[in-house]
């Protein structure tokens, strides 16, 4: 017997009702490279499309229309990194709601900026999303209004079950569906529609190995929170476990994995490179668990739930730069060389010769690490791979360069 009662695939399918011509059926569809390197059919469910840009949007959007018009004229409250806050906002303003979100004090200024541009008021507080989690539930308490919960909330699960029938509607048959894990709301709804449409499906859950406490929880059977979280993924950095939804994660997810900050990143950086899509840390946990092989699916029908693109564009530029170092399209280097007339234009005609372009220099005679009469020259190439780079430095170490790649 399972231990949820309350969320059923009939109150998954009227979230669906509700939540008809407002959120949008987002696009599923193959994704080639990696159906082709795993020898499967593996898919994303693509909710950084969803308005709002994450699928909170269902949840939230389903809590709002049940509520009475009451509770409704009082207004809402609720606490978020980001997208349940925007997705809270969205429909606050559809049903012409107040609401009033808080928000981690380090939270993505895109994400901020965009609940504000759906007329909510945002409270900064705290270093986590638990921190504003605690300040928000005390605002309600002292106004007397309705706290919508962003993960630990049936209506709320129920909204994001609705993700799972859309996906069956397309692949009946589907082996496997991967799912992000923060708090668990997403994984918790999406594992009871897709369970009670078909029984042998595998859910299988991703945390970020920064916030893991849901993982280490469902390996123990009991709640265990984390000291601290810290990730790229901040949509998933959850710090505590909530109890109700380990009960159903228990009962109905098959296994949780995890994937590091660099997983998280090259996944990131692929789907934008070769599938054109604007990717949060946390929207790419499932796709990174597929990349770097966290999963058997060798031969298999998989989805994998693309959850939200809402990345700091700030985030975004970091990620690119350390992607296009890794694959050897980026070469950094700081050389030494004689503090004279020509030295500069010597070495710039190497890097002509060996059809490298100059992207940033920076030229530094003053450091302490230096002998009289020498510069330290910091250069920035484009590169065409690991043998241009390596026709580099020897061309380097030929005309007598000290230098070192970083």
């Amino acid at each position: 017997m399972k231990r949820n009662e309350m969320i059923t695939i009939n109150s998954i399918k009227e979230a669906k009702k509700n939540i008809e011509g407002v959120a949008l059926n987002t696009p599923f569809s193959k994704a080639p490279i990696l159906s082709e390197t795993f020898n499967s059919e593996i898919y994303f469910k693509k909710e950084n499309l969803q308005l709002t840009g994450s699928f909170k949007l269902r949840g939230a959007f389903n809590r709002v229309a049940n509520l009475s018009q009451d509770k409704k004229d009082k207004g809402v409250v609720a606490a978020s990194a980001g997208n349940h806050a925007q997705g809270l906002a969205y429909a606050a303003q559809y049903f012409e709601c107040e609401a009033t979100i808080f928000m981690p004090e380090a939270t993505p200024l895109t994400k901020v900026s965009g609940v504000k541009s759906y007329g909510a008021n945002v409270i900064l507080h705290g270093e986590n999303f638990d921190e504003a989690y605690e300040a928000a539930m005390k605002f309600s308490e002292e106004k007397n209004i309705e706290f919508i919960h962003p993960f630990a909330d049936d209506d709320v699960i129920a909204g994001q079950g609705t993700i799972a029938i859309e996906i069956l509607e397309k692949v009946p048959d589907l082996k496997q569906l991967i799912v992000p894990i923060g708090g668990g709301g997403l994984i918790a709804g999406i594992a009871i529609a897709a369970k009670s449409i078909n029984p042998d499906i595998r859910i299988i859950g991703v945390v970020a190995s920064g916030a893991k406490a849901m993982k280490e929880s469902y390996r123990s059977q009991i709640p265990i929170d984390s000291v601290a979280v810290r990730t790229i993924a901040d949509g998933i950095a959850v710090r505590d476990v909530t109890p109700k939804l380990l009960d159903i994660i228990i009962d109905y997810v098959d296994d949780i994995v995890e994937v590091n900050d660099n997983e998280i990143a090259n996944a990131i950086l692929f789907l934008l490179e070769k599938h054109k899509l604007v990717v949060e840390g946390a929207g790419a946990v499932a796709t990174a668990a597929i990349m770097h092989e966290k999963i058997e699916i060798e031969d298999s029908k998989v989805c994998a739930v693309i959850s939200g693109g809402n990345i700091d564009v700030t985030m975004l530029s970091q990620i690119i730069e350390k992607g296009l170092v890794k694959s050897n399209r980026k070469m950094n280097l700081v050389i030494t060389l004689m503090d004279k007339p020509g030295s500069l234009t010597h070495l710039t005609e190497i890097f002509k010769e060996c059809s490298a372009n100059i992207v940033q220099i920076d030229y530094d005679r003053n450091s302490i690490k230096l002998e009289f009469g020498e510069a330290h020259i910091t250069i920035a190439l484009e590169t065409k791979g690991e043998e241009h780079q390596k026709l580099i430095r020897e061309k380097l170490k030929q005309n007598g360069y000290r230098f070192k790649q970083i």
